[in-house]
């Protein structure tokens, strides 16, 4: 079976070499609190691999894609170092990996829009992972608005970060009320939105272009969460997704990749076409892919 990996970060070798010191450079503090912290017990919430590594990491777990996405960067001049990085990564590796682009309304409307041009001119397919709350850009933002608008004429998804109102404190947590996804979606009817987390528990009944992802699901919910697929949530509208290389299962299995995760969903997704959707059908779909 086809496994496609929706939500994946990756980073330049400059970030990787030294994660908090490039941060600092970049004035980029909140993605420094969320991806550069130990845990209580010393160990890193995330690694930083490589191209060649995270290829490696893709064979070993059977992934035949990977959708790499930026991140809700604090400075539009990341977005743009993030998106020619991601430009000339898929450029080198067509047949394993895709990638998102990312921007920041700061720029400005025309800095912004000729951006998100470039980019899709490059070949990337969509946009996010963004998260409006935590770059400071309100819901009403008049270049927030002129980006969903030109995401739909270009037919690029839109990832959107989103937390749980009911999850636990964690350093960099920003609430993302659940109501606000429910009116952009409304509002842009012609955008298909993916919301990560699984969409931090928003229904999906009346929202028919939005799908969520299954990113960080280990370290968010138990295993009883993909109960929720074709219960609550139409299993055609869900994308499975990592959130590599965030460490998921940091107390039994640290640093393993994608693969037990992979394997709790194959457990627990039992219906053969439910499943086969989850893991790929659904993605392909989406992104046109045969």
């Amino acid at each position: 079976m086809q496994i496609i990996d929706a939500h994946v970060h990756l980073y330049p070798p400059e970030t990787n070499a030294d994660p908090a010191g490039w941060a600092a450079a970049r004035g980029e503090s909140h993605w420094a609190t969320l991806c550069t912290r130990r845990r209580r017990n010393g160990s890193a919430v995330q690694g930083f691999p490589s191209v060649d590594e995270l290829l490696h990491m893709m064979d070993t777990a059977g992934v035949d894609r990977a959708v790499l996405l930026g991140w809700y960067w604090q400075n539009p001049a990341t977005c743009v170092e993030q998106n020619r990085f991601f430009a000339n990564t898929v450029r080198a590796h067509p047949d394993r990996l895709s990638a998102f682009a990312t921007v920041h309304p700061a720029a400005g409307q025309a800095a912004t829009l000729a951006e998100m041009r470039r980019a899709h001119a490059d070949g990337l397919i969509g946009l996010g992972e963004l998260s409006p709350h935590s770059q400071g850009v309100a819901l009403d933002d008049g270049v927030w608005h002129a980006v969903l608008r030109l995401a739909a004429e270009l037919r690029l998804p839109v990832n959107l970060h989103v937390t749980d109102p009911a999850s636990r404190p964690f350093p960099g947590r920003v609430e993302t009320p659940l109501a606000d996804f429910t009116q952009l979606a409304r509002m842009h009817p012609q955008v298909t939105f993916i919301l990560a987390h699984w969409g931090g528990g928003l229904p999906l009944a009346d929202l028919p272009n939005v799908f969520l992802d299954t990113a960080a699901s280990p370290l968010l919910y138990g295993p009883e969460i993909w109960a929720r697929l074709g219960r609550d949530l139409p299993p055609d509208r869900v994308l499975f997704g990592s959130d590599h290389p965030l460490d998921l299962y940091p107390r039994t299995t640290p640093g393993a990749g994608v693969q037990p995760f992979i394997a709790e969903a194959a457990d627990n997704v039992l219906d053969h076409a439910v499943r086969q959707a989850l893991l790929s059908g659904n993605a392909r779909r989406l992104f046109g892919w045969r």
